[in-house]
C-alpha cells in the first residue's frame, strides 16, 4: 500500500513536471509546480525515494548554534508562545538557519519521536536540495512566508506533513533563518492553515524586530509608521543611523514606508530622506522613546516616529532593600506581590554573598525574568547574563555548550574550538533553566566545576572562572533525588536559597502585572480595556501563566486598531471560562485534616523534604505518603 503510494505520488510529479496541466491538486500551483521542476533539473532527486534525511555532525551543528547564538535566545520563548498559541497537540515550531539545518525544536515531548520518524531531527538539513518541495527548503528559495500541505511535498515520504514556514531576515536584508510549523496529524486542511501561517509569520516578525533592536542597541534607533498607534507594533519601520548620522540599517517596512530600494539607503545620510536636521532628530532622542511624534519625508509624506537613544552604561552600587523594586522595575519584571518583593530581597541579598540560587515555579511563572533581575540588581550588572535550557539542548548537545570544546577535540569541531556557557558568562552569572532535566553525566561535571571554580573543555585544559549560578527548575528536585535522575550532593550545593516563584492564579498583583505587560507589549502607545474584559482577564485561570498572558497581551496589542480592547476581542477560551473559585474551609470543620497536614509539614520540614526519610518517621509507605500529600495539597 505504502509502494502503491509512494509510485502514484511519482507519477503526479512527473506528470506536472512534463507541462502537462493540472486544474486540480498540487500541480495547479505554479510555485509547487516550479519547485518540483527544481528538484528533478537541478538537483536530480527521485519523488519515490524513502532515504532518511541528512544529518550534520555533533560539531557543526555547534557551530551553527554558536553562530546564531543571539538568534537562537530572542526565538526561544517567541516558538514556546506560538507552541502555546498552536494548542501543543500535534505540532513541531522548528528554528533553522539559512542553509535549512534544524537548530531548535518546540514539541511535546511525548510527540517527540513522532517528529523524529518523520525526518524533523536537531542537525537535519531540509534544504530544498536535499528534501526537494518542504516549507524550509521551498521558504529558503522563494524567501517569502509559505506553506507546504501534505502531497504539495516532493518526496513521497513526506506527504504526512504539513508545513507552514516564514523567513526572517538580518537587518541587511539576508535570509538569517525559517521560522516553520509542521504536523503531522491527517486532519490537517489546507484551508485550516491560514490561521496557522498568519501567527508563524507574526512570529517571525516579532523574532526579526527584536533582533535588530538588539543588533543596534548602541546604535539611534529610529521606528517609524504611517500611523502614530502603530509605531511600536511589528509593521513598523525600523531605521538605525550612527553618531555622524549615516544610515546603518533598516527593515523591510521601513524600505516599504520610504518607498526606497535596500541598496540606495546604507552610508546616506538620515538628512536625505526626512524633512529634518540631524540636530533637531537628536534633539527628539530618549531613551524609553514612548511618545510619537511627525515626521515628514523629504517628498512631503508624513510619518510617526521615535527615537531611541543611544545606551548609556551607568555605575551600579550595591543598594539597599527600599528601592530594590525600583531597580527590578526597570530590569523587566513587576514586584507588586508583597511576598514576592520579599523574595526577591532575599534573593539579591544571598547572591551578592556568592550563595547559589534554586528557583522553583510552574513552565511560564517567570523564573528566567527573575534570575535576571537579581543580576541587573547586583553589583555584577554590567557583566554577562548567560541561560541555558537544559530541556530544550538535546543530551548529545549539552556538554559542548556548557563546557565548550578545544579545536579538533572530535569529528566536525571546529579548529579553534568554542567557549562553552560557563565560560561566556566569566565575571557575571550562568542562568540553568530547567536543572532538573540535566542528564546525570553532566551533572557530575558541574559538581566539579562549582567546587574547584575551574571548567574543563572537551579536550581542553582546566580554565579559572569566576561564575555565580541561578538555577531554576519546575520539577520537584527531591523526588529527582530519590529516583536516582539527579544527583543529591549537586542538589545541596545548588539550593543555597530556594525561591518559589507563584503561579499566575495565586498572585496578589495581577491587576497591576496586567497593566504593566500590557504597557510593555504596546510600546508605550495608550491601550485601554474595558472593565469586562479586565475582569475576564483577571478571573482566568492562566495554565500557561505570565507567559501566556503576556503572549495574549502581545496579540491583542498587534490587533488593537483603536487603542480599546473588549470583552469580544478576547480570545474564545478566556470569554467562556469559568471564573476561578475558592470555597473558604473554617479550620474548625476540620480538625482531624489539619492535624494531619500540620504533621506532614512538621516532619517534611525536619528531613529537608526527603520523601524516604519522612516515609520512615511517620511509618507509611512512600505511596501513602505521596497519597496524602496530594490529598492535602502539599508540595515545595
Amino acid at each position: 500500500m505504502h509502494d502503491n503510494h509512494l509510485s502514484r505520488h511519482a507519477r503526479q510529479v512527473l506528470t506536472v513536471a512534463q507541462g502537462k496541466a493540472h486544474l486540480h491538486g498540487p500541480g495547479s500551483d505554479p510555485s509547487i509546480a516550479r519547485s518540483w521542476l527544481r528538484c528533478l533539473e537541478d538537483y536530480h532527486l527521485d519523488p519515490a525515494l524513502t532515504m532518511a534525511p541528512t544529518v550534520l555532525e555533533h560539531g557543526r551543528v555547534l557551530e551553527s548554534r554558536e553562530r546564531l547564538q543571539q538568534v537562537l535566545h530572542i526565538a526561544g520563548n517567541e516558538m514556546t508562545s506560538l507552541h502555546q498559541q498552536l494548542s501543543g497537540s500535534g505540532h513541531a515550531v522548528l528554528l533553522t538557519d539559512a542553509r535549512g539545518v534544524i537548530l531548535n525544536c518546540v514539541t511535546a515531548p511525548t510527540e517527540r519521536k513522532i517528529f523524529e520518524r518523520a525526518g524533523l531531527w536537531l542537525g537535519a538539513d531540509w534544504s530544498e536540495a536535499c528534501e526537494g518541495t518542504n516549507g524550509i527548503g521551498t521558504c529558503l528559495v522563494e524567501r517569502q512566508a509559505l506553506t507546504i500541505h501534505r502531497d504539495e511535498h516532493f518526496r513521497g515520504r513526506h506527504t504526512g506533513l504539513t508545513c507552514s514556514a516564514s523567513p526572517v531576515f538580518d537587518p541587511h536584508g539576508e535570509l538569517l533563518a525559517v521560522l516553520d510549523v509542521s504536523s503531522a496529524r491527517q486532519d490537517v486542511s489546507r484551508q485550516s492553515q491560514f490561521h496557522t501561517m498568519a501567527l508563524v509569520n507574526l512570529s517571525a516578525k516579532m523574532i526579526e524586530s527584536c533582533y535588530f533592536l538588539r543588533y543596534f542597541e548602541n546604535q539611534w534607533l529610529l521606528r517609524f509608521h504611517l500611523q502614530a498607534e502603530s509605531v511600536g507594533l511589528f509593521s513598523e519601520g525600523l531605521l538605525a543611523f550612527d553618531g555622524d548620522g549615516r544610515i546603518c540599517a533598516v527593515n523591510q517596512s521601513a524600505l516599504n514606508l520610504l518607498g526606497h530600494p535596500r541598496g540606495g539607503l546604507p552610508g546616506q545620510p538620515v538628512e536625505a530622506f526626512f524633512d529634518c536636521r540631524l540636530d533637531e532628530l537628536l534633539g527628539r532622542a530618549s531613551l524609553d522613546a514612548s511618545a510619537s511624534w511627525p515626521l515628514r519625508t523629504r517628498d512631503g509624506r508624513r510619518l510617526f516616529a521615535v527615537l531611541r537613544g543611544q545606551p548609556r552604561r551607568v555605575p551600579v552600587p550595591l543598594v539597599p532593600g527600599p528601592i530594590i523594586e525600583a531597580r527590578a522595575q526597570l530590569s523587566g519584571i513587576c514586584l507588586g506581590d508583597t511576598a514576592l518583593q520579599t523574595d526577591f530581597r532575599k534573593a539579591l541579598r544571598v547572591y551578592e554573598r556568592d550563595v547559589p540560587l534554586l528557583i522553583n515555579g510552574e513552565t511560564g511563572s517567570g523564573k528566567e525574568a527573575f534570575a535576571k533581575a537579581v543580576h541587573q540588581a547586583s553589583q555584577r550588572a554590567d557583566k554577562a547574563f548567560v541561560a541555558l535550557n537544559c530541556a530544550a539542548i538535546p543530551e548529545s548537545l549539552i556538554e559542548s555548550e556548557l563546557f565548550g570544546y578545544r579545536g579538533g577535540s572530535f569529528t566536525g569541531a571546529r579548529k579553534e574550538g568554542m567557549r562553552g556557557k560557563l565560560q561566556q558568562a566569566d565575571g557575571g552569572t550562568l542562568f540553568l533553566d530547567e536543572i532538573g532535566d540535566m542528564p546525570l553525566a553532566l551533572q557530575t561535571r558541574l559538581l566539579r566545576v562549582l567546587e574547584d571554580r575551574q571548567v574543563v573543555p572537551i579536550g581542553g585544559e582546566p580554565q579559572e572562572i569566576n561564575v555565580r549560578i541561578i538555577s531554576a527548575t519546575h520539577r520537584q528536585l527531591l523526588d529527582r533525588v530519590e529516583e536516582g535522575s539527579f544527583r543529591e550532593d549537586l542538589y545541596y550545593r545548588l539550593n543555597g536559597l530556594e525561591i518559589a516563584l507563584p503561579a499566575l492564579r495565586d498572585r496578589s498583583d495581577k491587576s497591576q502585572l496586567l497593566d504593566f505587560l500590557l504597557a510593555e507589549e504596546s510600546r508605550g502607545e495608550s491601550v485601554l480595556i474595558d472593565e469586562s474584559a479586565r475582569q475576564a482577564l483577571l478571573a482566568f485561570a492562566w495554565p500557561g501563566n505570565v507567559r501566556q498572558l503576556r503572549n495574549v497581551l502581545r496579540t491583542l496589542a498587534a490587533l488593537c486598531e483603536d487603542g480599546h480592547i473588549g470583552l469580544e476581542d478576547l480570545p474564545a477560551m478566556i470569554r467562556q471560562a469559568r471564573p476561578m473559585v475558592v470555597q473558604p474551609v473554617e479550620e474548625s470543620e476540620r480538625p482531624l485534616d489539619d492535624a494531619e497536614r500540620l504533621a506532614l509539614l512538621n516532619a517534611l520540614e525536619h528531613t529537608r523534604w526527603h520523601m524516604t526519610h519522612t516515609a520512615q518517621q511517620l511509618g507509611v509507605s512512600r505511596n501513602t505518603l505521596y497519597r496524602k500529600l496530594r490529598k492535602h495539597g502539599i508540595a515545595r
